[in-house]
């Protein structure tokens, strides 16, 4: 059965940091892509970030200088360091665990349950 847990959410004031982590079992971690996904309160689920099995990464223009994504595959962990927080990044994040199709690009097929970041103005 595969599972992503994720954690690490909460409030932050503006400006503060979180790390947000998602431990994954029940896939062979090593050999899928993973990402970070959110969903803000009112709007569709947008794409955060995402790590390749290989360390490539990708990020939503508006998020690349503010946010890192990183994997550590020993532990079958997946991890969102968020800085320079603004209100507008208060959402529920998402962890997910995809695989590469052919037409370029990754299809996510599990996901965790989600995990609130609240940032306060």
């Amino acid at each position: 059965q595969v599972q992503l847990v994720e954690s690490g959410g909460g409030l932050v004031q503006t400006g503060g940091s979180l790390r947000l982590s998602c431990a994954a079992s029940g896939i062979i971690f090593s050999i899928n892509v993973m990402g970070w996904y959110r969903q803000p309160p009112g709007k569709r689920r947008e794409l955060v970030a995402e790590v390749t099995s290989g360390g490539s990464t990708n990020y939503a223009s508006s998020e690349k200088d503010r946010f890192t994504i990183s994997r550590d595959n020993a532990k079958n962990t997946v991890y969102l360091q968020m800085s320079s927080l603004k209100p507008e990044d208060t959402a529920v994040y998402y962890c997910a665990a995809g695989v590469p199709v052919n037409s370029g690009g990754y299809y996510y097929n599990y996901w965790g349950q989600g995990t609130q970041v609240t940032v306060s103005s």
